[in-house]
């Protein structure tokens, strides 16, 4: 049985299959070893009762998650998953190395990640090529559902978001300046927070406030990442992977037309990609 893994630092969507039929398919919080130390990550997988009636059958794990850039995080992830699957081989890798082979398979191109967080990379069809991106949701993430976030809040806030939608985001999210700050600056993993206002965006679609902040996202994503890497890969195809570049894949699509880019796969989830993958490879 092999155990297929995409975990951003909201959830983790888990694949367990044996013999090319699916046994199990579930999610978990996230694991994301800026957040999560070996300890709550072993407390997580404990919890899953998928997880507890097959952790002896999985003889392999393939798992890719934000914030397993370096040695040392991936070895965090790594610790955790050999305590508890005693018997597994385990690979853990970086979320963008999982959205490259979910959307390329063995082939080339740009890979750009847009979900609670986002990241590009060029893939040459066997690996991701180490770049300088991906720094976070303070630093980067444009275009992203934590830059997304960002904007509501700081429109609400300062009230250059139009009065019927200021009403509208109050109503749903009993906002007001006191609770904002205290989740944004004082509370745990403020990034999980930021990222979670994806429906208000979804719910109003049509509203040209939105729209706007929207397309302004998607070109800041688009210049910050993908034109360097365009640049250096002209002929290249992009790939988007992530729910905001689904949900939005209209708008992302017209900024990408207006910057002279070609866009290929756009899959909200990479999961059932891999686990294809890795179906027949094992």
């Amino acid at each position: 049985m092999i155990a297929v893994v995409y975990s951003g630092s909201h959830y983790a969507h888990w694949r367990l299959a044996d013999k090319e039929k699916t046994v199990a398919s579930f999610r978990t919080n996230g694991i994301n070893p800026y957040f999560s130390d070996q300890k709550s990550i072993l407390q997580l997988l404990g919890k899953n009762i998928n997880l507890i009636h097959h952790a002896e059958e999985i003889k392999r794990i393939y798992f890719f998650g934000a914030g397993t850039s370096t040695e040392e995080f991936r070895q965090v992830v790594h610790d955790a998953f050999s305590s508890f699957f005693k018997y597994s081989k385990i690979t853990v890798q970086h979320d963008i190395v999982g959205a490259a082979i979910a959307c390329c398979k063995n082939a080339p191109g740009i890979v750009t990640i847009c979900g609670s967080g986002s990241n590009a990379a060029w893939y040459d069809g066997k690996k991701v090529k180490p770049n300088n991106y991906g720094l976070g949701y303070i630093l980067a993430d444009e275009g992203s559902g934590n830059w997304l976030g960002r904007q509501l809040i700081k429109g609400f806030m300062d009230e250059t978001m139009p009065e019927n939608l200021r009403n509208k985001f109050a109503k749903k999210y009993d906002a007001d300046r006191s609770n904002l700050l205290e989740k944004v600056y004082r509370q745990k993993q403020p990034a999980l927070f930021l990222s979670s206002f994806n429906d208000f965006y979804l719910d109003n679609q049509q509203d040209k406030y939105l729209q706007n902040v929207i397309i302004k996202g998607f070109s800041k994503l688009i210049n910050t990442y993908l034109l360097p890497l365009h640049k250096q890969h002209p002929e290249a195809v992009v790939h988007f992977a992530g729910s905001v570049a689904a949900n939005f894949q209209h708008h992302l699509r017209h900024a990408a037309e207006e910057a002279n880019l070609t866009v290929g796969t756009i899959i909200k989830e990479p999961i059932n990609n891999l686990l294809t993958y890795y179906i027949n490879r094992n």
